[in-house]
């Protein structure tokens, strides 16, 4: 196993852990996840193909959906609902 399958491993466990935790204590840990989740991503396609990049994109955004869409909306300047 490569160390990027070992880290993509690691952050899945991580998020799914931080996933239990309440609310307000999701989001410091979870915005570090957010940031290192597509650097893990690039270099998992790297490793072992775009398919297999792909299909971590997907469960990416499957996991971070209501995030992304709350920054989709800042950043689009549209009104973010709650």
């Amino acid at each position: 196993m490569t160390l990027s399958a070992v880290l993509a491993v690691i952050w899945v466990l991580a998020s799914t852990t931080i996933a239990f935790l309440p609310m307000r204590m999701q989001i410091p840990p979870g915005i570090v996840l957010l940031i290192c989740a597509p650097v893990l991503i690039v270099w998992l396609g790297y490793d072992y193909g775009w398919f297999l990049s792909f299909l971590a994109f997907v469960g990416f955004v499957s996991m971070f959906r209501n995030p992304l869409r709350h920054l989709w909306g800042r950043i689009t300047g549209r009104e973010v609902a709650e």
